[in-house]
């Protein structure tokens, strides 16, 4: 039954450190016997067809970028119409010192809509800000000094992925999928 369903692991981010810890996710569930599609939220028109979803944004002076906004939308329209479905939220960001582990609250919206669709808040992973990559004037002037790194902890992130890939096989998880 596992093996049939389908899980949505999407991302919103500007440089990429999101789409890697995505990444991350989605390899942790394949490896796990899960059909797992990986698309940038931007590409995602609807979430029909999948069974659960793991939804994650970098975070941007405290905001969800706006794709990930919309695909919250269109989990929230789906649920009114077809019942929940599991999700898992994640959003990156903190650099610097401390970034591996400091939890950001996430946005009100965000955590509006994780109570409306039954999912737990966001998990927090680092982020990363490459000065190769930064374009626009904050994230270049970001992107100077103790900020600049790579802050992303892939064991946290490979745990993580791993609870919930148990999560999904579990025996009263299969039966809503």
């Amino acid at each position: 039954m596992i093996s049939r369903s389908t899980i949505l692991v999407t991302y919103a981010g500007k440089m990429g450190g999101t789409k890697g810890i995505a990444a991350a996710v989605d390899a942790e569930l394949s490896s796990a016997g899960l059909a797992v599609t990986l698309l940038d939220a931007a590409d995602v028109e609807s979430v029909d067809r999948f069974d659960a979803v793991v939804l994650g944004s970098a975070l941007y002076l405290g905001r969800w970028r706006p794709d990930a906004m919309k695909v919250l939308k269109l989990l929230a329209g789906r649920n009114t119409e077809l019942g929940h479905i599991p999700l898992w939220l994640f959003q990156s960001g903190p650099c610097g010192d401390g970034a591996r582990t400091q939890q950001v609250p996430s946005p009100t919206k965000v955590r509006r809509y994780a109570e409306r669709l039954g999912a737990a808040p966001p998990i927090t992973f680092g982020g990363r800000l490459d000065p190769t990559l930064a374009t626009g004037f904050i994230a270049k002037k970001m992107a100077t000094g103790e900020l600049a790194g790579d802050f992303r902890d892939f064991d946290l992130i490979r745990k993580w992925a791993q609870r919930i890939a148990t999560d999904i096989s579990s025996p009263a998880q299969t039966a809503h999928l």
